[in-house]
């Protein structure tokens, strides 16, 4: 895949349909200013404040453009907190609405009609693909992002992480945990 994706951007570039370094502008964007980091910050900031934690399911549009993370696809946000006795997950059955602004691009298998369509009909089954599986009597909810409201999934902290930092705690966020196909990965001894 990279091979093709390098062969076709010089041939692009060659008959000047694109400019190397508009191209890499904007993938520097999506690598350094867009992307799960946003989110993972997002989500350790609400692991450390309570009052930031309330105001995220309150009005998570509001809170996390306060951390200068809006913008196209994030205009209406809504966040989901994981708890003991529930799990959430995230799709669009329609196409593929997801929030840019705290995930960057949306990975292809969110795309993906078997993605869409199974994880409305088998949340449990999508979840084991994902490597996640939760007691029976966890409740999984499954939202459904549109072009009005994208959803971000507010994961658990993990256990052992009282003395962490922020920082320390954004890098055990995941984009998979933010739309609840994975965890929070657990701290290294």
């Amino acid at each position: 895949m990279d091979l093709r994706v390098r062969a076709l951007e010089s041939v692009l570039t060659q008959k000047g349909y694109i400019d190397p370094a508009a191209l890499d502008r904007l993938i520097d964007t999506y690598q350094t200013r867009i992307g799960p980091r946003n989110g993972a910050s997002v989500v350790a900031r609400a692991w450390v404040d309570a009052e930031f934690h309330e105001w995220l399911l309150r009005d998570a549009t509001a809170a996390i453009a306060s951390m200068g993370y809006a913008g196209r696809q994030g205009e209406h946000m809504q966040v989901v907190a994981n708890a003991p006795e529930r799990h959430n997950l995230v799709v669009c059955t329609l196409c593929s609405c997801y929030p840019w602004p705290v995930l960057g691009l949306p990975p292809t298998w969110y795309k993906s009609a078997p993605y869409r369509s199974r994880a409305v009909r088998d949340p449990r089954g999508v979840l084991a693909d994902f490597g996640v599986v939760l007691a029976e009597e966890v409740e999984i909810r499954v939202w459904d992002s549109t072009a009005e409201l994208r959803y971000l999934v507010l994961p658990e902290r993990p256990v052992g992480t009282e003395s962490m930092d922020e920082a320390a705690l954004a890098s055990l966020v995941t984009r998979d945990s933010m739309i609840g196909t994975g965890l929070a990965l657990k701290p290294s001894p």
